[in-house]
């Protein structure tokens, strides 16, 4: 099997747990190569994800760097064997990868959870609104490119039909009055809220102005894997976003999470809160 010429972000992510598992039992990339058998050039790609991995051979590397995580083990096996090729895919080439990269996350995980403070979740934007923010000029976008970034929000939005799908989302006050169209869409788009918001599948929460110590000043997103280790943080930086995976990362975004949604109100306050604003809008 050849090299990847194009490596997901899930092929990635399999990658560098393999190399946390080589690494938590002290081993240099040479050693490890040198003692299981495998070329170090292989096992190396095979650690960035640009060489697939068999289950089998997951499940080899994890026994002989004396991992006892069998969950760990076991979600990691599963991800080797993966060979969907998810709708997304359509768009490689078309759109900058982070959109891709965020898509199959979305995709793979059963549980999202967020914090918005000055722009509504790209999972509620309603069509209107999605167009009004590509309408930037600043972007400068040709008419092509932003219908293709339409139309992908629009697909993205399809994962809130899932029956096993959990979409826990708190937002704060200034995301919902920062108007980034007129008041007639500002209005429909908090409207569109309130509808995702009766799906049993979508949770929303808001934190108001008035909290006293509110300090978290950024956006979060956290997405569940199918063992905690392999939950992901995607932060958003001036550059793009990035994504976080480390432990320490992990554990310090979970608290934060946890600190928003004790801030927000609760969820018929929160629908009561956004309906009292569409009416004033």
């Amino acid at each position: 099997m050849g090299a990847r010429t194009v490596i997901t972000v899930r092929q990635e992510r399999l990658g560098k747990e393999l190399r946390k598992l080589r690494e938590r039992a002290g081993l240099s990339l040479r050693e490890a190569a040198r003692a299981t058998g495998i070329n170090e050039g292989r096992l190396s790609n095979t650690e960035v994800g640009r060489f697939g991995v068999s289950a089998e051979r997951v499940r080899f590397l994890a026994d002989f760097y004396k991992a006892g995580d069998a969950p760990l083990i076991d979600a990691l096996a599963a991800m080797a064997i993966e060979r969907v090729r998810g709708w997304w895919e359509e768009y490689r080439g078309l759109l900058p990868q982070g959109f891709l990269d965020l898509a199959e996350l979305e995709h793979h995980t059963r549980h999202v959870r967020s914090f918005e403070i000055v722009n509504i979740p790209g999972l509620l934007q309603s069509e209107e609104q999605v167009r009004a923010l590509y309408a930037d000029s600043s972007l400068a976008l040709s008419e092509e490119q932003k219908e293709l970034r339409v139309a992908f929000r629009m697909r993205r939005q399809q994962i809130l039909g899932r029956d096993n799908y959990r979409y826990e989302v708190v937002i704060h006050e200034a995301a919902l009055r920062i108007r980034k169209s007129d008041r007639k869409v500002a209005r429909r788009q908090l409207l569109h809220i309130l509808q995702q918001s009766e799906c049993p599948q979508v949770t929303v929460r808001v934190v108001p102005f008035d909290r006293d110590r509110f300090t978290i000043s950024s956006p979060i997103l956290l997405l569940d894997g199918p063992v905690p280790q392999l939950d992901t943080v995607l932060r958003d930086a001036p550059h793009g976003g990035t994504l976080l995976d480390a432990e320490a990362q992990l554990a310090a975004y979970r608290r934060r999470i946890v600190d928003t949604q004790k801030a927000a109100l609760g969820v018929v306050e929160s629908r009561d809160f956004i309906h009292d604003l569409a009416r004033q809008t």
